[in-house]
């Protein structure tokens, strides 16, 4: 979610103030106030006073510059600003921006999913000892790569997701891993293991709730972002299910 910045607003205690302490959490930036710094926001006025105008107090045009002040009081529900023209010589040291999170912003934006199965088919049917191939559909929210930019107080971060591996439970017991999206199976192959990402079953399917196998695929999306100076990287997780049905190899007499 956005960031939020912790200040304390002057005034006493109040029987309707939630917390009781005076301190409310507060958006860093506001799109019509500014950033947050010490307890106020602090937005460049545009355009910039006159020359000799009382807001330089005494400063001349180009040296710093006049910002506007609005220094919120009272309590949510019940809240003034206080505002007014102040003169800065350098920009107010905006509320610490964290690129990490900022980067975590970014994410957000992409609305990353869990792998978009292609095999195995929930309509398919497969045999016990027979290699099944598993593979995925590719794209930027179920694989990557996705960027996203995130911005505050000046500072923008990229980030840049894609999924590293793939961890299937198969539902009997075993759990196999894979560093890619998986080979299509094409008929040519014919009993061939896939030579990415399979697995063989050794039992059929029957015993199972509603006679098939739970198959959980959950990918890893590894993260690398940079801005703000500094540079990071994020793992994050999603998931997706299918449900298999395995039978027996059927021999014709």
């Amino acid at each position: 979610g956005k960031r939020t910045c912790s200040t304390y607003f002057s005034g006493s205690k109040h029987s309707l103030d939630p917390k009781g302490a005076g301190e409310y959490e507060v958006p860093c930036e506001d799109p019509d106030l500014g950033s947050f710094s010490g307890g106020c926001y602090f937005k460049k006025a545009d355009p910039q006073p006159p020359a000799g105008d009382p807001a330089w107090q005494g400063h001349k045009p180009g040296d710093g510059a006049i910002y506007q002040r609005s220094c919120p009081f009272g309590f949510p529900g019940n809240q003034t600003l206080a505002q007014g023209f102040v003169w800065m010589a350098q920009p107010p040291a905006a509320a610490a921006v964290d690129p990490a999170q900022l980067a975590q912003e970014a994410v957000d934006k992409m609305k990353l999913e869990g792998p978009d199965i292609a095999s195995p088919r929930a309509a398919g049917k497969y045999t016990v000892g027979v290699p099944m191939w598993m593979w995925v559909r590719q794209s930027a929210t179920t694989y990557g790569p996705n960027t996203a930019s995130a911005s505050a107080g000046g500072i923008t971060v990229t980030a840049t997701a894609k999924v590293s591996k793939i961890m299937w439970k198969m539902g009997d017991g075993a759990s196999v891993t894979c560093n890619g999206p998986g080979t299509p199976y094409t008929a040519s192959e014919g009993m061939a293991q896939s030579p990415t990402c399979g697995h063989v079953y050794s039992k059929i399917s029957a015993a199972g709730p509603g006679g098939k196998y739970k198959v959980t695929a959950t990918s890893t999306w590894t993260i690398n972002w940079q801005g703000g100076g500094q540079n990071g990287q994020l793992v994050e997780t999603r998931q997706s299910q299918t449900q298999v049905a395995i039978g027996e190899l059927q021999v014709v007499r």
